[in-house]
C-alpha cells in the first residue's frame, strides 16, 4: 500500500482515507455503549480486536444484534402487557407510562444480553 503525503506549511501530512465498509457506518448507542465496555474492562480483547481490525465488525454485529433483540422484547412485552393503539387513543397518558416502563426494562435486559455480556 503506497501512502502519499500533502505538504502543508513545513509538515507532510498522510493522505488516508477510510475503506469503504466503514464510510456510512454510524454507532448507535448500543455500538457506543459496547465499544466503552470494551475499553473499559476488556482492555486486552479491545486492543487486540483494533490490531486485527475486527472491532468495527464486532460493533457493528453486536449494533445489530441488541437493535433486533431490543424490537423483538418489546413487541413481546407490549403483547403480554396488552398495549394496543386502542389503549394510546383511549388514554394516551397511560399507554406513555406503560410504554417507558416496558422500553426501561428491555433497555435492562438488552444491556445486559448483548453490550455487557462476557
Amino acid at each position: 500500500m503506497d501512502i502519499t503525503y500533502k505538504k502543508v506549511g513545513d509538515y507532510y501530512y498522510p493522505e488516508l482515507e477510510l475503506p469503504k465498509k466503514y464510510k456510512d457506518f454510524r454507532l448507535d448507542k448500543y455500538g457506543r455503549l459496547r465499544l466503552n465496555y470494551l475499553k473499559e474492562n476488556k482492555h486486552i480483547q479491545y486492543e487486540i480486536m483494533k490490531c486485527e481490525d475486527t472491532l468495527i465488525d464486532h460493533l457493528k454485529e453486536v449494533q445489530e444484534l441488541a437493535n433486533k433483540r431490543y424490537n423483538q422484547l418489546m413487541d413481546e412485552f407490549k403483547k403480554s402487557e396488552n398495549i394496543t393503539e386502542e389503549l394510546k387513543q383511549k388514554d394516551q397518558m397511560k399507554w406513555v407510562g406503560l410504554m417507558n416502563n416496558i422500553s426501561n426494562c428491555v433497555d435492562e435486559i438488552v444491556l445486559k444480553e448483548c453490550i455487557y455480556d462476557d
